[in-house]
C-alpha cells in the first residue's frame, strides 16, 4: 500500500535522523535492522533522496563513532551475506551496497576517514584492514549462486559456502577465457551492477587525494592484486561483458523503449569498473610483463590468442560505431552513451598489450575503429565540454601513426557513410579524410584545442611515407596550413611555433621522396603556391625584420590569431549536425594540461628550443639556429626541375587547364635528380608520468559526470579536477 511504503521510508529517514543526533548505539540490533531492511526503497536514488549531504556531512563532523558504526555494521552485514549464501536477503544486502556508496565519498573527502579503511577492524584476531576485508566481501558477493550467477550445467544449485566455488567456472560472458554463454537474469545484472557501483565508488578514493600522495591507488591496488581470489574471473567477466554488448542486437526498432534494458546499465558500470582497475603509477620489473602488481594489466597484457583479439576489436567497433548508425527511422535504435569509456579502452588495450595493437592494425579493420573516432573529433571540436574526447580521439590515432601499418591503412578509398561533416571528401582515402577533419579541427576547432596542433601534424608525417595519392581538397588543406604557419609574426611570436613549419616540410618531403608517382595533386599544388616556399627560404632574422614583424602585434604565442587568419573569408563555421550533441551537461570536469609534445613522443624537429617562460623573447640567433635547419633542400629542387617544364607547357600550348598539367606532373619523374631520400622517422608515442595523470583525470572526470542516477560524487569535494557548473 502506498500508506505502507511511505511509513517505511519515515522509519528509514528516523533511523538516519536518530543516527545523526544521538549518541552512538552500537548494541540496538532492532534499530540497525531497520536501516537495511526498509523493503520500500526501490532504488540506489531512493538512498541518496533519503540521506541528503547534509545529514551525512553531520554525522561525520559531529557523531564520528555513529559513522563509524555504521559503517562498520553495513560491511558486517555484507560479510554474514557472504557467509552464509543460501540463505541471503537480497534486499538487505543490496541496501548496505546503496548505503555505503552513498556515505563513502564523504569519508574520502577527509584525511582521517580515508586513513580509517586502512586501520585493523576492532576486536578481531585478523590484521587486515577494514578496506581488504570490503573488497574481498564485495568480490566473492559478485560470484555467489542465485544473487549474482546463475547454477551451471552440473554445477551445485545452492552452497553453504562460496570458497567452494570455483568463479573461474562461473565467468559472467563468453568471450576471452570462456567459450559458453552463461545464463543470468534481470535480477542478476542488477545486483551486479550495484556491488559494481560501490566497487567503483572505493577505488575513486583517488580523486579526493592530494596528486604527490604515493598512496593515491592504493584501494585500485588492493583489488587488482593477487590478494583479491577472484582477479582473473573479475578481469573476464568485465571485459567479455562489455565486449559481447550488442545494444540493437536482432531487435524490432523501437524495441529498446518498450522493455527496460537491464543490460546497458551492467556494461556500463563494467566498463568504467574496468578501465579504472587499468591504472598503475609505474611498472616493477617482477616479470616480464611488468606489470605483474597489478593483475588487470597482467591479464591484459598477456592475451595473444587471435580468436580473442577479434572478440575484442569486434566488440569495441560495434559499440563505437553504434552513435553514428541512424537506422531508417528516427531514433529507431538504441544509442548507447558510453563512447567516452570505450576510448579510454580502446587506448589502454593498445598501450598494454603490443601484439592487440599489431592485431588491430593487421587489416583495414582499423579503419572501422578510425572513422567513429573522427567523426567524435569532428563534432566535438567546439564543444568546451568536449575538449577531453577530442584529445582523447587525437591521442589514440597518434598511437596508432607510431606503426607502418596504419599509413598503408589509410590509402583505402572511403565512402563516405559516417555522418561527419567534411565536404568534398567522397571518391577520396581515408587519408584523406584524416587531413580534413584535422584541418577541421585546426581552423574550427575550441580555441583549447590548439595545444594539440603538434600532435596532429605529427601523425601526419608518422603517415606520410605511405600516402599514396592526396586528394586536391586534401594537398590544398596542407599547403595552406605552411601558408599561415609561415607567416613571420607568428613563427617570432612563440618558441615552439616553427615546429609545425617543420612538421609539415616533412610531410611534403616524405612524399615527394616516397610517393612522387601517385601524388600529383600534391606536386601540383606545390609548384602553383611556390611563393609561400620562397619566402620561408628567404626569411629575414636579423633582430629589426623581427622586431617589425612583431609590431603591433599583441597576445602570446598568436594561435588564435593565426587561426582567425586561416578562416578564409568563405568559410563559414559549418552548423553542427542535428542530433550529433546531447544535451548540455550541468557540469564540466577539468583535465589536466595537455602533455608537452616533447615528453609524449621521441625526436622533436630542432632541440634547440629555449627555455619558454612570460618573458622569452625571440633573437636573431634563435631564429638564425633554426632557420638554418629548416629542410627545404628537396621542394627547392623539385621547384628548381619542374618550374620551368611545367611554364615551357604552359607557354607552347598556351594552357591555362590545370588537366593537362596534371596529366605531365603524371608521367614526369625526378629519380636522379633529387636529394638522397632521408630515412623515414616515426615519433612513437612513449608512455611517462604526465601522460598518465592526463588520462586518470580525464578517465575520472567522465565517470564523475556519467553517473547521476544516483549522482555518487556529486557536491562532494574532489581534489583531482575542478568541476564546472555550466
Amino acid at each position: 500500500s502506498a500508506m505502507g511504503q511511505t511509513g517505511s521510508k519515515t522509519n528509514f529517514r528516523q533511523a538516519v535522523i536518530e543516527l545523526t543526533s544521538k549518541p552512538s548505539k552500537p548494541g540496538d540490533d532492532l534499530f540497525w535492522e531497520q536501516l537495511w531492511s526498509t523493503e520500500n526503497v526501490q532504488k540506489a536514488s531512493d538512498i541518496f533522496w533519503l540521506v541528503p549531504t547534509s545529514d551525512i556531512r553531520q554525522l561525520r563532523d559531529e557523531n564520528p563513532n555513529n559513522l563509524a558504526t555504521l559503517c562498520f555494521k553495513a560491511i558486517e552485514k555484507l560479510q554474514e551475506a557472504r557467509d552464509n549464501p543460501s540463505t541471503i536477503k537480497q534486499t538487505k544486502v543490496i541496501n548496505c551496497v546503496r548505503l555505503l556508496t552513498r556515505i563513502l565519498p564523504y569519508m574520502f573527502e577527509d584525511p582521517e576517514w580515508r586513513g580509517y579503511f586502512w586501520s585493523t577492524i576492532p576486536n578481531s584476531e585478523s590484521q587486515i584492514p577494514l578496506a581488504s576485508c570490503l573488497l574481498g566481501v564485495l568480490s566473492d558477493l559478485l560470484f555467489c549462486l542465485g544473487f549474482t550467477i546463475a547454477k551451471n550445467d552440473g554445477g551445485p544449485e545452492k552452497v553453504d559456502d562460496l570458497a567452494q566455488i570455483d568463479s573461474c567456472e562461473y565467468i559472467w560472458e563468453a568471450g576471452v577465457g570462456c567459450a559458453t554463454r552463461p545464463s543470468s537474469t534481470a535480477q542478476m545484472d542488477q545486483n551486479r551492477t550495484e556491488i559494481l557501483k560501490l566497487l567503483l565508488t572505493c577505488l575513486s578514493e583517488v580523486i579526493y587525494m592530494p596528486m604527490n600522495d604515493e598512496h593515491r591507488l592504493r584501494w585500485t591496488m588492493h583489488f587488482s592484486a593477487a590478494e583479491n581470489r577472484h582477479v582473473l574471473p573479475l578481469f573476464t567477466s568485465l571485459l567479455n561483458t562489455v565486449c559481447s554488448y550488442d545494444p540493437v542486437g536482432m531487435g524490432m526498432p523501437y524495441n529498446y523503449l518498450l522493455f527496460a534494458d537491464t543490460r546497458e546499465p551492467l556494461v556500463e558500470a563494467c566498463l568504467q569498473l574496468l578501465i579504472s582497475c587499468l591504472d598503475r603509477d609505474s611498472a616493477p620489473k617482477s616479470d616480464d610483463s611488468g606489470y605483474a602488481d597489478n593483475y588487470f594489466i597482467h591479464f591484459l597484457s598477456r592475451i595473444h590468442r587471435d580468436e580473442d583479439f577479434e572478440f575484442m576489436l569486434k566488440g569495441i567497433t560495434r559499440l563505437l560505431q553504434n552513435p553514428l548508425q541512424s537506422g531508417y527511422l528516427p531514433n529507431s535504435t538504441k544509442k548507447v552513451n558510453f563512447h567516452q569509456e570505450l576510448l579510454v579502452l580502446l587506448w589502454k588495450c593498445c598501450e598494454y598489450n603490443q601484439k592487440f595493437l599489431l592485431h588491430v592494425l593487421k587489416t583495414s579493420d582499423v579503419l572501422e575503429l578510425l572513422v567513429p573516432i573522427l567523426y567524435h573529433i569532428c563534432d566535438a571540436r567546439n564543444d568546451q565540454s568536449r575538449v577531453g574526447l577530442v584529445h582523447m580521439c587525437v591521442f589514440i590515432i597518434l598511437l596508432l601513426s607510431g606503426e607502418r601499418n596504419f599509413g598503408v591503412r589509410l590509402n583505402k578509398p572511403y565512402q563516405g557513410r559516417a555522418p561527419i561533416d567534411i565536404q568534398a571528401v567522397n571518391g577520396g582515402t581515408h587519408a584523406d579524410l584524416l587531413i580534413l577533419v584535422f584541418h577541421k579541427l585546426i581552423t574550427t576547432g575550441n580555441h583549447r584545442m590548439q595545444s594539440l596542433f603538434d600532435c596532429l601534424l605529427t601523425v601526419v608525417v608518422n603517415v606520410s611515407p605511405y600516402l599514396k595519392s592526396l586528394s586536391m581538397t586534401a594537398a590544398n588543406k596542407l599547403v595552406h596550413l605552411v601558408e599561415a604557419f609561415s607567416t613571420p609574426w607568428f613563427l617570432f611570436s612563440s618558441p615552439t611555433n616553427h615546429h609545425l613549419v617543420f612538421f609539415l616540410l616533412e610531410v611534403f618531403n616524405n612524399i615527394i621522396q616516397y610517393q612522387f608517382d601517385g601524388n600529383s595533386n600534391l606536386i601540383y599544388t606545390i609548384i602553383r603556391k611556390r611563393q609561400v616556399f620562397y619566402q620561408l627560404a628567404n626569411l629575414t632574422t636579423d633582430a629589426s625584420s623581427i622586431a617589425k614583424s612583431l609590431s603591433g602585434r599583441k597576445g602570446k604565442g598568436g594561435r588564435t590569431e593565426i587561426v582567425e587568419q586561416l578562416k578564409s573569408p568563405t568559410s563559414v563555421t559549418a552548423p553542427e549536425m542535428p542530433g550529433g550533441t546531447p544535451p548540455v551537461a550541468a557540469a564540466v570536469a577539468g583535465l589536466a594540461a595537455t602533455p608537452q609534445m616533447s615528453t609524449m613522443t621521441d625526436k622533436l624537429p630542432t632541440d634547440s628550443s629555449p627555455p619558454s617562460g612570460e618573458d622569452w623573447i625571440a633573437t636573431s640567433e634563435w631564429a638564425e639556429a633554426w632557420k638554418a635547419k629548416l629542410p627545404l633542400q628537396t621542394i627547392m629542387r623539385l621547384l628548381q626541375v619542374l618550374v620551368p617544364q611545367v611554364e615551357k607547357i604552359c607557354i607552347d600550348k598556351g594552357l591555362t587547364d590545370e588537366t593537362e598539367i596534371l596529366k605531365f606532373l603524371q608521367h614526369g619523374t625526378l629519380v636522379g635528380l633529387l636529394p638522397v631520400p632521408h630515412p623515414i622517422l616515426i615519433r612513437k608515442y612513449q608512455a611517462n608520468a604526465g601522460t598518465n595523470h592526463w588520462f586518470r583525470t580525464y578517465m575520472w572526470g567522465i565517470i564523475y559526470l556519467r553517473n547521476v542516477d544516483p549522482p555518487i560524487w556529486y557536491d562532494t569535494s574532489v581534489k583531482l579536477f575542478e568541476i564546472n557548473k555550466t
